[in-house]
Protein backbone atom coordinates (compact mmCIF):
# COMPACT_ATOMS: atom_id res chain seq x y z
CA UNK A 1 0.00 0.00 0.00
CA UNK A 2 2.98 2.28 -0.15
CA UNK A 3 2.55 5.62 1.63
CA UNK A 4 -0.79 4.61 3.20
CA UNK A 5 0.60 1.51 4.93
CA UNK A 6 3.74 3.29 6.16
CA UNK A 7 1.79 6.30 7.45
CA UNK A 8 -0.89 4.23 9.20
CA UNK A 9 1.67 2.00 10.87
CA UNK A 10 3.55 5.05 12.08
CA UNK A 11 0.55 6.77 13.68
CA UNK A 12 -0.65 3.44 15.14
CA UNK A 13 2.68 3.10 16.93
CA UNK A 14 2.04 6.47 18.57
CA UNK A 15 -1.39 5.41 19.89
CA UNK A 16 -1.37 1.64 20.46
CA UNK A 17 -3.97 1.87 23.24
CA UNK A 18 -6.45 3.51 20.88
CA UNK A 19 -5.75 0.85 18.26
CA UNK A 20 -6.28 -1.98 20.75
CA UNK A 21 -9.43 -0.62 22.39
CA UNK A 22 -11.31 -0.68 19.08
CA UNK A 23 -10.92 -4.46 18.91
CA UNK A 24 -11.26 -5.50 22.55
CA UNK A 25 -14.85 -6.32 23.59
CA UNK A 26 -16.48 -3.31 25.23
CA UNK A 27 -16.05 -2.79 28.92
CA UNK A 28 -13.10 -5.13 29.36
CA UNK A 29 -9.97 -3.78 31.01
CA UNK A 30 -7.07 -3.70 28.53
CA UNK A 31 -3.41 -2.91 29.12
CA UNK A 32 -0.93 -2.46 26.27
CA UNK A 33 2.44 -4.01 27.10
CA UNK A 34 4.21 -3.10 23.85
CA UNK A 35 4.88 -4.20 20.30
CA UNK A 36 6.16 -7.69 19.58
CA UNK A 37 9.95 -7.36 19.42
CA UNK A 38 11.94 -10.57 19.02
CA UNK A 39 14.82 -11.96 16.98
CA UNK A 40 12.28 -13.12 14.40
CA UNK A 41 11.34 -9.51 13.65
CA UNK A 42 14.78 -9.04 12.13
CA UNK A 43 13.84 -11.62 9.51
CA UNK A 44 10.20 -10.57 9.12
CA UNK A 45 10.01 -6.85 9.96
CA UNK A 46 6.24 -6.67 9.47
CA UNK A 47 5.90 -8.23 12.94
CA UNK A 48 5.76 -4.71 14.35
CA UNK A 49 2.04 -4.91 13.52
CA UNK A 50 1.45 -7.11 16.60
CA UNK A 51 0.79 -5.85 20.13
CA UNK A 52 1.26 -7.58 23.47
CA UNK A 53 -1.84 -6.94 25.61
CA UNK A 54 -3.42 -7.92 28.90
CA UNK A 55 -7.19 -8.21 28.68
CA UNK A 56 -8.82 -8.61 32.07
CA UNK A 57 -5.37 -9.56 33.33
CA UNK A 58 -4.86 -12.35 30.77
CA UNK A 59 -2.11 -12.22 28.07
CA UNK A 60 -3.32 -11.61 24.54
CA UNK A 61 -1.73 -10.62 21.22
CA UNK A 62 -3.42 -8.37 18.65
CA UNK A 63 -2.27 -8.41 15.02
CA UNK A 64 -3.60 -5.61 12.79
CA UNK A 65 -3.12 -5.63 9.02
CA UNK A 66 -4.00 -2.51 7.00
CA UNK A 67 -5.32 -3.54 3.56
CA UNK A 68 -6.10 -1.29 0.61
CA UNK A 69 -8.76 -3.83 -0.40
CA UNK A 70 -9.80 -7.33 0.65
CA UNK A 71 -7.94 -9.01 -2.20
CA UNK A 72 -8.02 -12.76 -2.69
CA UNK A 73 -4.51 -13.09 -1.30
CA UNK A 74 -5.25 -11.34 2.03
CA UNK A 75 -6.22 -14.60 3.82
CA UNK A 76 -2.95 -16.16 2.58
CA UNK A 77 -0.95 -13.18 3.86
CA UNK A 78 -2.66 -13.31 7.26
CA UNK A 79 -2.02 -17.04 7.57
CA UNK A 80 1.62 -16.61 6.53
CA UNK A 81 2.08 -13.77 8.97
CA UNK A 82 0.63 -15.80 11.83
CA UNK A 83 3.27 -18.46 11.21
CA UNK A 84 6.03 -15.88 11.69
CA UNK A 85 4.23 -14.38 14.67
CA UNK A 86 3.65 -17.73 16.41
CA UNK A 87 7.32 -18.61 15.93
CA UNK A 88 8.36 -15.25 17.37
CA UNK A 89 6.13 -15.59 20.41
CA UNK A 90 7.18 -19.18 21.02
CA UNK A 91 10.87 -18.23 20.89
CA UNK A 92 10.25 -15.23 23.12
CA UNK A 93 8.24 -17.21 25.66
CA UNK A 94 11.00 -19.62 26.72
CA UNK A 95 8.68 -22.54 27.30
CA UNK A 96 5.59 -20.51 28.27
CA UNK A 97 2.34 -21.08 26.33
CA UNK A 98 1.88 -18.81 23.32
CA UNK A 99 -0.85 -16.24 24.15
CA UNK A 100 -4.10 -16.29 22.15
CA UNK A 101 -3.77 -14.23 18.96
CA UNK A 102 -6.47 -12.11 17.34
CA UNK A 103 -5.93 -10.97 13.73
CA UNK A 104 -7.80 -8.02 12.22
CA UNK A 105 -7.72 -6.83 8.60
CA UNK A 106 -8.55 -3.10 8.47
CA UNK A 107 -9.86 -2.60 4.93
CA UNK A 108 -9.75 0.83 3.28
CA UNK A 109 -11.71 0.30 0.05
CA UNK A 110 -13.63 -2.25 -1.98
CA UNK A 111 -17.11 -3.24 -3.02
CA UNK A 112 -20.17 -1.28 -1.91
CA UNK A 113 -21.96 -4.37 -0.61
CA UNK A 114 -21.14 -5.17 3.02
CA UNK A 115 -18.00 -7.18 3.56
CA UNK A 116 -18.23 -10.15 5.94
CA UNK A 117 -17.22 -9.60 9.54
CA UNK A 118 -14.91 -12.62 9.51
CA UNK A 119 -12.47 -13.98 6.93
CA UNK A 120 -10.78 -17.36 6.85
CA UNK A 121 -7.94 -19.32 5.29
CA UNK A 122 -8.72 -23.01 5.15
CA UNK A 123 -5.81 -25.46 4.98
CA UNK A 124 -7.64 -28.77 5.59
CA UNK A 125 -8.40 -31.34 2.91
CA UNK A 126 -11.82 -31.04 1.25
CA UNK A 127 -14.43 -32.85 3.29
CA UNK A 128 -12.42 -32.66 6.53
CA UNK A 129 -13.19 -30.48 9.54
CA UNK A 130 -11.94 -26.92 9.31
CA UNK A 131 -8.34 -26.19 10.08
CA UNK A 132 -6.50 -23.00 9.23
CA UNK A 133 -7.24 -19.54 10.61
CA UNK A 134 -10.08 -17.06 10.99
CA UNK A 135 -9.55 -13.30 11.16
CA UNK A 136 -11.76 -10.30 11.78
CA UNK A 137 -12.54 -7.83 9.00
CA UNK A 138 -12.94 -4.16 9.90
CA UNK A 139 -14.12 -2.42 6.74
CA UNK A 140 -13.56 1.15 7.94
CA UNK A 141 -14.63 2.57 4.57
CA UNK A 142 -18.11 1.10 5.09
CA UNK A 143 -18.56 2.88 8.40
CA UNK A 144 -20.07 6.31 8.99
CA UNK A 145 -18.23 9.34 10.32
CA UNK A 146 -20.26 8.95 13.52
CA UNK A 147 -19.14 5.34 13.96
CA UNK A 148 -15.50 6.30 13.56
CA UNK A 149 -15.93 9.24 15.93
CA UNK A 150 -17.53 6.91 18.50
CA UNK A 151 -14.22 5.03 18.79
CA UNK A 152 -13.07 8.02 20.79
CA UNK A 153 -9.64 8.68 19.31
CA UNK A 154 -8.02 10.94 16.75
CA UNK A 155 -6.34 7.76 15.44
CA UNK A 156 -9.65 6.66 13.93
CA UNK A 157 -10.60 10.15 12.74
CA UNK A 158 -7.90 9.94 10.05
CA UNK A 159 -10.12 7.33 8.34
CA UNK A 160 -13.08 9.73 8.15
CA UNK A 161 -12.51 10.65 4.45
CA UNK A 162 -13.20 6.97 3.67
CA UNK A 163 -16.59 6.97 5.40
CA UNK A 164 -19.63 6.38 3.26
CA UNK A 165 -21.23 9.63 4.48
CA UNK A 166 -18.12 11.82 4.36
CA UNK A 167 -18.98 15.43 3.46
CA UNK A 168 -17.29 18.82 3.49
CA UNK A 169 -19.20 19.86 6.62
CA UNK A 170 -18.40 16.65 8.48
CA UNK A 171 -14.72 16.79 7.48
CA UNK A 172 -14.43 20.36 8.73
CA UNK A 173 -15.49 19.14 12.19
CA UNK A 174 -13.10 16.19 11.98
CA UNK A 175 -10.19 18.47 11.07
CA UNK A 176 -10.96 20.62 14.11
CA UNK A 177 -11.08 17.51 16.33
CA UNK A 178 -7.74 16.25 15.02
CA UNK A 179 -6.12 19.64 15.60
CA UNK A 180 -7.47 19.71 19.17
CA UNK A 181 -6.76 16.06 19.97
CA UNK A 182 -3.17 15.70 18.75
CA UNK A 183 -0.70 15.67 21.63
CA UNK A 184 2.17 17.42 19.80
CA UNK A 185 2.83 19.53 16.72
CA UNK A 186 4.64 16.58 15.13
CA UNK A 187 1.77 14.19 15.78
CA UNK A 188 -0.72 16.69 14.37
CA UNK A 189 1.30 16.85 11.14
CA UNK A 190 1.41 13.04 10.92
CA UNK A 191 -2.33 12.71 11.58
CA UNK A 192 -3.20 15.26 8.90
CA UNK A 193 -0.82 13.56 6.46
CA UNK A 194 -2.60 10.24 7.05
CA UNK A 195 -5.99 11.99 6.79
CA UNK A 196 -5.13 13.40 3.35
CA UNK A 197 -3.66 10.10 2.14
CA UNK A 198 -6.98 8.45 3.05
CA UNK A 199 -8.76 11.13 0.99
CA UNK A 200 -6.81 10.05 -2.11
CA UNK A 201 -8.30 6.54 -1.84
CA UNK A 202 -11.88 7.89 -2.11
CA UNK A 203 -13.79 4.56 -2.20
CA UNK A 204 -17.21 6.24 -2.53
CA UNK A 205 -16.30 8.86 -5.13
CA UNK A 206 -16.82 11.83 -2.79
CA UNK A 207 -14.00 13.71 -4.57
CA UNK A 208 -13.11 15.78 -1.49
CA UNK A 209 -9.33 15.70 -1.71
CA UNK A 210 -8.69 19.24 -2.99
CA UNK A 211 -11.15 20.77 -0.53
CA UNK A 212 -9.63 18.83 2.36
CA UNK A 213 -6.11 19.95 1.45
CA UNK A 214 -7.31 23.56 1.44
CA UNK A 215 -9.11 23.14 4.78
CA UNK A 216 -6.07 21.56 6.45
CA UNK A 217 -3.75 24.21 5.07
CA UNK A 218 -6.11 26.98 6.24
CA UNK A 219 -6.34 25.40 9.68
CA UNK A 220 -2.64 24.76 10.10
CA UNK A 221 -1.16 27.72 8.22
CA UNK A 222 1.09 25.81 5.84
CA UNK A 223 1.85 22.90 8.15
CA UNK A 224 1.75 20.36 5.33
CA UNK A 225 4.12 22.36 3.16
CA UNK A 226 6.59 22.30 6.05
CA UNK A 227 6.22 18.52 6.58
CA UNK A 228 5.95 16.81 3.17
CA UNK A 229 4.89 13.19 2.90
CA UNK A 230 8.01 11.04 3.04
CA UNK A 231 6.93 8.95 0.08
CA UNK A 232 6.72 12.07 -2.07
CA UNK A 233 10.24 12.99 -0.99
CA UNK A 234 11.48 9.66 -2.31
CA UNK A 235 9.71 10.15 -5.64
CA UNK A 236 11.08 13.67 -5.87
CA UNK A 237 14.57 12.38 -5.17
CA UNK A 238 14.31 9.74 -7.88
CA UNK A 239 13.01 12.26 -10.40
CA UNK A 240 15.82 14.65 -9.57
CA UNK A 241 18.33 11.88 -10.15
CA UNK A 242 16.74 10.96 -13.48
CA UNK A 243 16.93 14.57 -14.61
CA UNK A 244 20.64 14.52 -13.91
CA UNK A 245 20.79 11.59 -16.29
CA UNK A 246 23.05 9.47 -14.11
CA UNK A 247 22.32 6.60 -11.77
CA UNK A 248 24.84 8.03 -9.36
CA UNK A 249 22.95 11.29 -9.16
CA UNK A 250 19.70 9.45 -8.57
CA UNK A 251 21.20 7.41 -5.75
CA UNK A 252 22.79 10.48 -4.17
CA UNK A 253 19.43 12.24 -4.14
CA UNK A 254 17.72 9.25 -2.51
CA UNK A 255 20.47 8.97 0.11
CA UNK A 256 20.26 12.70 0.78
CA UNK A 257 16.58 12.53 1.64
CA UNK A 258 16.86 9.25 3.55
CA UNK A 259 19.78 10.81 5.41
CA UNK A 260 17.59 13.72 6.42
CA UNK A 261 15.03 11.28 7.80
CA UNK A 262 17.83 9.43 9.65
CA UNK A 263 18.90 12.74 11.21
CA UNK A 264 15.36 13.38 12.46
CA UNK A 265 15.22 9.94 14.11
CA UNK A 266 18.75 9.79 15.56
CA UNK A 267 19.53 13.47 16.13
CA UNK A 268 22.63 13.65 13.90
CA UNK A 269 23.66 13.17 10.29
CA UNK A 270 24.65 9.64 9.29
CA UNK A 271 28.34 8.77 9.14
CA UNK A 272 30.00 7.82 5.86
CA UNK A 273 29.61 4.14 6.76
CA UNK A 274 25.93 4.63 7.62
CA UNK A 275 25.31 6.48 4.35
CA UNK A 276 26.92 3.56 2.52
CA UNK A 277 24.63 1.15 4.38
CA UNK A 278 21.57 3.25 3.53
CA UNK A 279 22.52 3.24 -0.15
CA UNK A 280 23.24 -0.51 -0.19
CA UNK A 281 19.90 -1.27 1.42
CA UNK A 282 18.07 1.07 -0.96
CA UNK A 283 19.64 -0.80 -3.91
CA UNK A 284 18.83 -4.28 -2.58
CA UNK A 285 15.61 -3.76 -0.60
CA UNK A 286 14.28 -0.66 -2.35
CA UNK A 287 13.97 2.90 -0.96
CA UNK A 288 10.53 2.12 0.47
CA UNK A 289 11.85 -0.66 2.72
CA UNK A 290 14.63 1.59 4.02
CA UNK A 291 12.14 4.42 4.55
CA UNK A 292 9.95 1.97 6.49
CA UNK A 293 12.84 1.11 8.82
CA UNK A 294 13.74 4.76 9.30
CA UNK A 295 10.17 5.50 10.36
CA UNK A 296 9.67 2.45 12.57
CA UNK A 297 12.97 1.93 14.40
CA UNK A 298 14.05 4.08 17.31
CA UNK A 299 17.49 5.75 17.34
CA UNK A 300 19.75 3.02 18.76
CA UNK A 301 17.80 0.23 17.03
CA UNK A 302 18.11 2.07 13.72
CA UNK A 303 21.88 2.43 14.10
CA UNK A 304 22.16 -1.30 14.91
CA UNK A 305 20.02 -2.21 11.89
CA UNK A 306 22.30 -0.26 9.55
CA UNK A 307 25.35 -1.98 11.07
CA UNK A 308 23.97 -5.51 10.55
CA UNK A 309 25.01 -7.58 7.51
CA UNK A 310 22.67 -6.91 4.61
CA UNK A 311 20.24 -9.67 3.67
CA UNK A 312 18.10 -9.45 0.57
CA UNK A 313 14.39 -9.88 1.28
Amino acid sequence: MGDADITLRHIARRRPEDLARAFVPGGRAVEVLGWVDTQVTKLERRLDKALHLRVEGEPRVLHVEFCFALRRDVPDLVFEYLGFLFSALRAEGAGEPVPPIESVAVVLSGRRRRLPAVGKRRTAWPGRRFSGTHFRIDAVYQRTVGELRARGSVLWLVFAPLARDASVAAMREVIADIAAGASTHEERAELFTAFLIMATIDPWGHNLQKELVTMVEDKEEGLLRRTPIIGEMIIEAEQRGEQRGKQRGKEEAVVELLGRLFARRVGRRPTTEEEGSILARARVLGPGEVEDALLDLEGDALVRWLAEPLRAS
